[in-house]
């Protein structure tokens, strides 16, 4: 049983009831505008290269005040959809099938289809809800949920935003793509192999928790946020098809600052992160259920810096992010466990990523990532380390989204090619899995058709 200091029934199940609601929602509403009807903009007012997420100024101010700006005939509840049909291959054929139904090498996957209830429900609030469909599984369940809350307000010296926010992913409230719930790659392979380790606040609490976030941009600069964040029940994430890794002791705080300059032809952004979680183990019942096991919780302390820079205007588009996360681990639940040799331990990644667009159409990202930790046979098994280093280059082409676009703002699509190569993959560059298996052979090319209506 839960301890009572975890949270008081009435207000779980009132919590748990919303969240279904939410995730109902868009399969029975009966508008179905965009934000670019909503707003009376092409997508290439919000969006870097005319398809998200990668937010532009004016992007970024649409989600503060919480996606209710409208225009004159906008309507009030919107709805869209979203296909992902995906084709990846590696260049050695993986040591089993990377999921149930598919191949060791050469997939095609349906990989994502979403409904979305995203945008104004009142004056003052919105919302960005979303359900999603994959081969991989074959199960429907919800995704990314940012209710919103948000106000302006004026003194005399300063003025400004400021919000609240009711979603179930910390950093999905961000408004810049340095954040892990939106960063580069915004569309990426699932059936490929993938870093082996990363620190929690890359997505390890997303779609598993609730949380409530308070926030305030002064002067369309200087931004601020903290957020607290509690379970949700083993039985409701079945509900909904999400995972359940662990309950959470107590709250678990999260924050965000950053400061914003803002130059003649774009911005530059600097900021960090910080989030403190207590987790405990999960174990499987009877009835093959994963429900919390009981006894010693790990925690994890993470704190992040980031910057950003957007040069917008013309022909010519630059965009370049960078983060770095450092983790600090005391492993009391995994290490009692027998999960891992040591009880103390780190972990980094690094993050940078630059983009050019030409007339928001034409597009091409290079990308660098890098992972270091400390050495732990157990927990990074079998080479003892999670190290990790790569790089990626991706093509895109966007034929609509601007305002001349064909059937706009009905349909967007993107068309894009990703090749990842690793240089280093957990800790080894050659024989990483006794079998003779190098870093290189989990190069993998990935491309994708991407669809939003």
């Amino acid at each position: 049983m839960r301890s009572s200091r975890t949270c008081p029934l009435w207000i779980r199940h009132c919590l748990e009831n919303l969240w279904l609601a939410l995730l109902l929602l868009p399969w029975h509403a009966s508008a179905v505008p965009s934000y670019a009807r909503q707003t009376g903009q092409p997508c290439t007012a919000c969006h870097v290269g005319g398809f998200g997420p990668q937010l532009t100024a004016f992007g970024r101010q649409f989600k503060l005040l919480g996606y209710t700006l409208q225009a004159a005939n906008g309507a009030d509840v919107p709805l869209s959809a979203m296909l992902v049909e995906s084709f990846t291959h590696t260049s050695k054929a993986q040591a089993e099938v990377p999921a149930k139904g598919f191949s060791r090498n050469d997939n095609l996957e349906l990989q994502q289809v979403s409904a979305f209830l995203a945008g104004r429900l009142t004056e003052h609030l919105g919302v960005f809800a979303q359900a999603t469909y994959s081969e991989n599984g074959g199960l429907l369940g919800w995704d990314n949920i940012d209710l919103r809350y948000a106000r302006t307000f004026t003194g005399p010296h300063h003025g400004g935003i400021w919000g609240i926010s009711l979603n179930n992913n910390p950093t999905v409230t961000d408004v810049f793509n340095t954040a892990p719930a939106w960063q580069y790659p915004y569309m990426a392979a699932d059936l490929a192999p993938g870093a082996p380790a990363q620190p929690v606040l890359f997505g390890a609490l997303g779609r598993q928790v609730v949380g409530l976030n308070g926030y305030v941009q002064i002067d369309g600069a200087l931004y601020a946020e903290a957020g607290v964040y509690r379970s949700l029940s083993p039985s409701f994430l079945r509900r909904v098809n999400a995972d359940y890794g662990g309950r959470l002791g107590g709250i678990t705080p999260y924050g965000r600052l950053a400061y914003t300059w803002n130059l003649p032809a774009g911005s530059f952004t600097l900021g960090g992160f910080a989030l403190d979680v207590k987790r405990g183990l999960t174990t499987t019942n009877a009835a093959g259920e994963t429900v919390a096991l009981a006894g010693p919780q790990d925690r994890f302390h993470d704190l992040g810096i980031d910057a950003s820079y957007q040069r917008i205007g013309g022909d010519h588009m630059l965009t370049a992010n960078v983060l770095y996360v450092r983790e600090r681990q005391r492993l009391d639940a995994t290490f009692a466990a027998d999960g891992a040799e040591h009880l103390h331990g780190t972990l980094s990644t690094w993050q940078a990523n630059a983009s050019y667009w030409y007339r928001q159409t034409w597009g091409a990202t290079l990308a660098w990532f890098a992972a270091d930790g400390s050495r732990d046979g157990l927990l990074y098994a079998p080479s003892g380390r999670p190290d990790t280093r790569g790089a990626s280059l991706e093509l895109d082409w966007n034929p609509f989204g601007r305002a001349d676009s064909w059937l706009q703002p009905w349909v967007n699509l993107r068309l894009g090619a990703q090749y990842t190569q690793y240089m280093r993959f957990a800790g080894r560059v050659h024989n990483i899995d006794g079998a003779g298996r190098s870093a290189r052979d989990n190069d993998s090319l990935f491309v994708f058709v991407w669809l939003a209506i």
